[in-house]
């Protein structure tokens, strides 16, 4: 068992060769080697002695690089001291508040809902929101009103009254 962790460690090289080649960037192959180095150690009793060690972590470094591709990619983005950080609330009374709003969202009819999303939220235009909803410009204007209206008083704890009187 020694001598089979010592023909292990003697293919990192080789992978390492490969992975470059296969990755493009140090980091990215020195990742994909460890990976394929960890799981070639904990797999090493289902290598067939006596066939080659080095194809066999090959075959798992193939393995592992397609998994990798497959995997939807989050983009990063490195930190510095000129980067804006997000200011951080000092209290719990932030992380209430946004659950209030969220409530008081949940409350509100859908197409009160979707309209004040997505001005505020995804910052549309009220034209753009008409397009987007296939519904008259005024539509939007009076459910966008509405829906603020309706969402301060949740906030706030006070009854909604519409002005509105329902015609049949």
């Amino acid at each position: 068992m020694q001598d089979h962790h010592a023909q292990l460690l003697a293919c990192i090289p080789r992978l390492r060769r490969y992975a470059r080649a296969l990755v493009g960037d140090r980091e990215g192959a020195d990742d994909l080697v460890q990976d394929t180095m960890e799981r070639g150690w904990h797999k090493l009793a289902t290598w067939r002695q006596g066939s080659d060690m080095r194809a066999w972590l090959f075959s798992i470094m193939h393995n592992l690089r397609l998994d990798q591709l497959r995997k939807p990619v989050l983009p990063t983005e490195l930190l510095d001291e000129e980067t804006p950080m997000p200011m951080v609330a000092a209290s719990q009374s932030h992380g209430l508040e946004l659950r209030d709003l969220q409530s008081a969202l949940a409350l509100l009819p859908l197409e009160q809902r979707e309209i004040l999303l997505l001005v505020a939220l995804e910052e549309m235009g009220y034209e753009e929101v008409a397009q987007t909803l296939g519904i008259p410009l005024g539509t939007v204007m009076s459910r966008l009103s509405r829906g603020r209206e309706k969402l301060r008083a949740l906030m706030e704890g006070r009854n909604v009254v519409s002005p509105l009187k329902v015609v049949k």
